[in-house]
């Protein structure tokens, strides 16, 4: 590949525009492919392009920017892990309340046999990669920076961990050091990676907003978990939410609904707690509903016309009522049983 790109006769299915191959034949002369393959070999490393079996498809979405390669460290294989993964990204600066959430909802995903993929950055990245850890799941960090560099310094030994349970990922070479750009790169490899995005803090302002537009335009699930409405860390995401380019989430099963086979990962079905009077027929529950939550409570006949029923019918149902415990009679009315009137 290095002589083709020399000789300006790449491959077609690299996909490299004229610009793009005249760039790279220009940095040739600084680089040394055999030694960098032996340096990532000796870090338990490879290289993989185009065309491995390893190498994962839906790269090619990315059309002209698509990486030429990808520098990988881990055991796993990054095209298997990638068919069911998911990326959750964030802000550096979270909030507890974001590092709570980014953590239980990895979590969640990953005992569901879900890929976590972030960008092992401080704060959401950091809580991602961890939540998913701490299961016992798999998480993939793709790196704005070679995969033999620690960066940020303060995550080394989570990136090392990441490495030993699951893979780090980066196109650039080894020993390149992060820069603005970079994120910028290493984000459209997250978003076209996955099959879906989750933003769980993010400013208006926030890098992580431009995975979530790239994956809303390679046409994969971008989601978005509110905050507080007065937290400008959650401003990008609320932003993102209302206009309609991302769907609400609140936890792991609803991501895994959106994103996974249908039928097969559906959410559990939410719902309030069932009480006693949701199960009284609708003739009933109007004539408990018309027995005012007073001492004295009130006539049949007043009651009658409040729940648009006849005299007998309302008596019937009274009676049905205070066998049940609702309902009782105080002289010539009838009204709320003491812990009822108390219950409402």
């Amino acid at each position: 590949m290095v002589r083709a790109i020399r000789n300006g006769t790449a491959p077609e299915h690299l996909g490299l525009s004229s610009a793009r191959l005249a760039a790279y034949r220009a940095r040739l002369p600084e680089i040394n492919p055999r030694v960098d393959l032996e340096r990532v070999r000796t870090r338990g490393g490879r290289f993989i392009i185009p065309g491995d079996s390893e190498w994962p498809s839906q790269l090619e979405d990315l059309g002209d920017g698509r990486p030429v390669g990808l520098w990988i460290r881990g055991t796993g294989s990054l095209r298997l892990l990638a068919l069911r993964s998911v990326a959750v990204v964030g802000s550096r600066a979270c909030t507890p309340y974001g590092r709570y959430v980014a953590g239980q909802l990895c979590s969640q995903l990953a005992e569901r046999g879900w890929v976590i993929v972030s960008g092992a950055a401080y704060g959401i990245d950091s809580a991602a990669h961890q939540g998913a850890l701490a299961v016992g799941g798999t998480t993939v960090a793709v790196l704005a920076c070679g995969v033999d560099v620690a960066y940020p310094p303060g995550n080394a030994g989570l990136i090392e961990r990441i490495a030993a349970q699951g893979l780090v990922v980066s196109e650039l070479p080894l020993g390149t050091h992060p820069n603005r750009f970079r994120f910028v790169l290493r984000n459209r490899v997250i978003a076209a990676l996955t099959r879906g995005t989750v933003v769980v803090e993010a400013a208006l302002r926030s890098g992580a907003l431009s995975t979530a537009r790239r994956a809303r335009d390679l046409n994969r699930h971008t989601m978005g978990v509110a905050g507080p409405v007065t937290s400008e860390l959650s401003a990008g995401v609320h932003a993102l939410i209302r206009s309609g380019a991302a769907t609400l989430v609140t936890d792991g099963a609803e991501v895994g609904e959106l994103i996974g086979a249908i039928g097969e990962d559906l959410a559990p079905r939410r719902a309030g707690p069932v009480l006693p009077r949701d199960l009284l027929e609708p003739p009933v529950a109007r004539v408990l509903e018309a027995v005012p939550a007073n001492a004295e409570g009130a006539p049949p006949e007043r009651l009658a016309r409040q729940a648009g029923l006849t005299l007998d019918e309302t008596m019937k149902r009274l009676y049905e009522l205070g066998s049940l415990g609702y309902v009782e009679r105080f002289g010539t009315h009838w009204r709320l049983v003491r812990r009822r009137r108390q219950e409402l």
